[in-house]
């Protein structure tokens, strides 16, 4: 029966068109949830999300997104406490996010990154290596990001460029491609070995997905500026990328730097299981701080405050 049912969707246009609609408005609500995430207050946030209406049935989606919001700012929370302790025990993390276009790792890193201090966890996104940098040791240009004690480094994207979009693409040779599968798990042991918390995912996602959040962004104008022309070509050559990312995964597996796979079909799924996994790779207790006192302010008697021009404010247009 479930046989019957998914070869007539497939056969029948109406149906797969309203499968889309479906998927495609649960994917502007999504990005109606971003926004919220990063706007409304914590604590206003709590309340409406915990405020059920009193009659009638709830929205199973309304439940869905109230369980996630709740579950996303506990892990938050938790990152937090994380963050104290690595400043305290001046530990060094490193975590390297890969994956195909699209599959979630922007929106992972933005939701790991939206509470945190970015002194101490900052995000590293490098362009295309520039004349010289390609004349360098293929990994020199990590090397700098690398972080210091009581810093935790996120990677959109890592030295596994070459092993992905790279070879895909035709930007490096079949030496340099084998060299870096020789040499990648010697750079990583060493990494481990100098006191770095080395954590790798990668982001995986459906032939069916990305087709879908692709077409999204085209219709988003807010979305467009996402698809680069290489993206587009990461379309095409799809079966390319799965061959190079088995490839990847099965020589760079490593015990000292294991690799962990995200289901990102779901992004709100896969942007908390990510952080609930993240946060079991670095065992982690609170850390005290003497509590907060906000001084009395200063007030000088002969301080006389000079109003500011009219014509220096931005105009009150909301």
């Amino acid at each position: 029966m479930t046989t019957k049912s998914k070869s007539n969707t497939q056969n029948d246009p109406s149906a797969s068109a309203k499968t889309f609609a479906e998927r495609a408005r649960a994917d502007l609500i999504d990005s109606y949830d971003e926004e919220l995430e990063m706007e409304i207050d914590d604590d206003m946030l709590d309340e409406l999300l915990m405020d059920s209406p009193q009659d009638g049935e709830v929205d199973s989606r309304s439940v869905e997104r109230r369980i996630y919001f709740r579950e996303l700012l506990r892990l938050q929370g938790e990152l937090v406490k994380l963050q104290d302790w690595v400043v305290a025990k001046k530990l060094k993390v490193v975590v390297l996010f890969e994956g195909r276009d699209a599959a979630g790792k922007g929106g992972s890193i933005k939701r790991i990154t939206q509470r945190l201090n970015p002194r101490v966890c900052r995000v590293v996104a490098l362009p295309a290596p520039n004349e010289r940098e390609k004349t360098q040791w293929y990994f020199q240009r990590y090397v700098p990001h690398l972080p210091a004690g009581g810093e935790i480094v996120l990677f959109d994207r890592s030295w596994y460029n070459r092993a992905g979009v790279e070879r895909v693409m035709g930007f490096c040779n079949d030496e340099e491609y084998e060299e870096f599968f020789r040499t990648v798990p010697d750079f990583e042991k060493m990494l481990v070995s100098s006191g770095i918390v080395l954590i790798k995912y990668w982001f995986s996602i459906s032939d069916d997905e990305q087709h879908m959040r692709f077409s999204m962004r085209i219709r988003d104008r807010l979305k467009q500026w996402k698809l680069s022309p290489m993206d587009l070509e990461s379309r095409r050559r799809w079966e390319d990328y799965t061959q190079a990312k088995e490839v990847m995964l099965a020589r760079t597996h490593i015990p000292e730097a294991k690799w962990w796979i995200v289901d990102g079909d779901d992004k709100k799924r896969a942007r908390l299981n990510c952080i609930h996994h993240l946060l079991q790779q670095v065992p982690y207790e609170e850390v005290e701080h003497a509590p907060v006192v906000l001084p009395e302010r200063v007030h000088s008697p002969d301080y006389t405050r000079h109003p500011v021009p009219q014509d220096m404010y931005v105009p009150s247009v909301y």
